[in-house]
């Protein structure tokens, strides 16, 4: 792996802390972005490389002690792809897939994030092996003694949207998370064409939340050409084996939808959050915003957080992000201006960014 994280004098530009940066011209560009506080209080994110100047399956990994002011590069995985990263029992895990519509696999880091076990067959982290799989850095969540994850399936031949089968997959939250036997999935949820009145595309790179009922249910990004602020829900029976989906009552309004979102819920507001490109075109994510909203279907506008005019090379998106006390650290997949070109396009980034979002709670600005 030759790719560096050198980054040009032009990066001071860049709005946040750059953490790495893949010029276009490496057709190597930025994904995945995936954060996480240790229970030490450090910070390690990931990101992989998409593009044609790469493989589809590799994996960086960075850590700060510094509560995100400066990163090194601690490891770098292969065959490891659109992965999130999260902690449990005192561990290090990160769980996505093997490379582009590969295998699910996990691994675990003792050390923080230095060094990774390896998954080579269903006892050390190999856990969907069967089809080709898909999923985003989308949250890792317990609920009722389990670790629940959304993922979906793709069908063949792939299609991108069209081809995607909305599923969950879970663990008891004692058992050991490297033995494929230990998990289980839901049933998969293809997409019917008829549903949005002939216009539903596809679904998506799904949040695993606990509503305020208590059950959980798989929030999804929807693809619809000309409906960009709709999201779908897919309800799960108590023992997450089953999940059905209602057209008439699945889909609802939900601001920056058109594109990938993170749902995490605060114990302190009581409301659930999340990071948004609020966009009045599916292609634009030249806009970051705060949302909220106390019942998973009502969503307003907080705080516009990151904005710039160009929408055509400019992108703040993918972004994930944790609770810190007052405030919300994000990390970002970030298109933006080098001095060596700039990126090659909104979607292909050439940038990883860290940013702090303080007093988030009391935050009011919502956009005009």
């Amino acid at each position: 792996m030759n790719r560096t994280i050198e980054l040009p004098p032009s990066s001071k530009i860049v709005p946040g802390v750059v953490l790495a940066h893949s010029p276009a011209s490496s057709r190597a560009y930025i994904g995945s972005p995936s954060i996480v506080i240790l229970p030490n209080g450090s910070y390690v994110a990931s990101h992989d490389y998409f593009g044609p100047g790469c493989p589809n399956n590799e994996t960086v990994v960075y850590a700060s002690t510094d509560f995100g002011e400066s990163w090194r590069r601690i490891a770098f995985l292969r065959g490891q792809w659109w992965s999130t990263l999260f902690v449990h029992g005192g561990a290090l895990y990160i769980l996505g897939t093997s490379r582009e519509y590969g295998s699910a696999v996990i691994r675990r880091s003792d050390d923080g994030g230095h060094c990774w076990t390896e998954p080579k067959d269903s006892a050390t982290g190999l856990l969907l092996g069967d089809g080709m799989y898909h999923c985003a850095p989308v949250p890792v969540i317990a609920h009722q003694g389990r670790l629940v994850r959304g993922m979906e399936f793709m069908s063949a031949p792939p299609a991108w949207a069209t081809g995607f089968e909305a599923f969950v997959m879970s663990v008891p939250s004692d058992a050991d998370l490297l033995r494929a036997d230990n998990w289980t999935r839901s049933n998969r949820l293809a997409r019917d064409g008829a549903w949005m009145g002939g216009k539903f595309g596809g679904w998506l790179e799904g949040n695993a939340v606990v509503t305020p009922q208590g059950r959980l249910v798989d929030i999804l990004r929807v693809e619809s050409p000309g409906l960009i602020q709709k999201a779908a829900v897919v309800e799960l029976s108590e023992d997450l084996s089953h999940a059905s989906f209602d057209p008439e009552r699945g889909f609802f309004d939900f601001p920056g939808a058109g594109t990938k979102f993170t749902i995490r819920h605060d114990s302190v507001s009581g409301l659930y959050w999340s990071l948004v490109n609020e966009a009045r075109s599916g292609t634009n994510r030249n806009t970051l915003a705060l949302s909220a909203s106390r019942n998973l279907r009502d969503w307003s506008i907080r705080s516009l957080i990151l904005s710039h005019p160009d929408a055509g090379y400019h992108a703040f998106q993918y972004v994930d992000w944790q609770f810190d006390g007052d405030d919300i650290i994000a990390l970002s997949r970030t298109a933006y201006d080098d001095g060596v070109g700039g990126a090659h396009s909104f979607h292909d980034a050439n940038f990883l960014t860290f940013h702090r979002i303080t007093n988030f709670r009391t935050r009011h600005d919502s956009l005009a």
